[in-house]
């Protein structure tokens, strides 16, 4: 694990690396591989999940490896039945689409984890929440890009299983109701990184133009100059 250099500023090649992490980290849900991921590569995902910032500095997260092979498949038919409900809000060719894509990799990825917030966390001592009692969530969700961050630097694939039964999923776990389980992810070495986000290669949906979203000093003020020298 790296110690932070002195100079606080980045050489290019470090500040391309900041880039490519971001512009070509994906949500994976196949081409997982069947290596294992060392425990010091596993490590190092969690330290860096683990210096995500945090309001307060309450530090809301707990990571969970699930290394049962009976645990995994018992939340993959959790995954399985949430997903047959979530689908038949669809129809027609939608509902086609939908049911061809891979939503989960629970069985394939070697490394599944699931990232808690602790809503009674006292770290902190409330700093930031008074007025606003989600961010302990906020900042669980920062701990969780750390990490899909650092997985991309070091070749790893990262998928989010979004679609489960959070209640069944805590009783698998043996969560205490304090416990949000904010991030269930699928950790492991692919075979590829596709070049866009599953997504849109298969049609579902594209990415929003950045211009369309920027807007001065308050809603709906656009400045296309701005726009444009802000974006090139």
């Amino acid at each position: 694990m790296s110690t932070p250099a002195n100079n606080s500023e980045f050489s290019e090649a470090e500040r391309r690396g900041v880039y490519r992490a971001i512009y070509e980290r994906r949500d994976i849900r196949s081409h997982f591989l069947p290596t294992p991921v060392p425990a010091r590569v596993l490590g190092c995902l969690l330290d860096a999940a683990h210096h995500a910032p945090s309001v307060g500095f309450m530090q809301p997260w707990d990571f969970v490896i699930i290394r049962s092979e009976s645990v995994r498949r018992a939340i993959r038919d959790c995954f399985l039945e949430a997903n047959r409900r979530a689908a038949e809000i669809y129809t027609g060719e939608r509902r086609a689409l939908y049911d061809s894509l891979k939503l989960e990799g629970i069985l394939d990825a070697p490394v599944n984890l699931c990232i808690t917030c602790d809503r009674e966390r006292p770290k902190g001592a409330g700093v930031g929440r008074q007025t606003d009692s989600a961010t302990d969530l906020y900042s669980t969700a920062c701990a969780v890009q750390n990490l899909w961050l650092a997985a991309r630097a070091e070749s790893l694939g990262v998928g989010w299983v979004s679609i489960l039964d959070f209640d069944r999923l805590r009783e698998l776990l043996g969560l205490p109701a304090r416990l949000v389980p904010l991030a269930y992810l699928c950790i492991g070495y692919v075979s590829e990184f596709p070049p866009c986000p599953e997504l849109e290669s298969r049609g579902w949906e594209r990415r929003e133009s950045l211009a369309r979203l920027i807007h001065f000093d308050g809603w709906e003020n656009r400045d296309d100059a701005a726009v444009s020298e802000l974006l090139g």
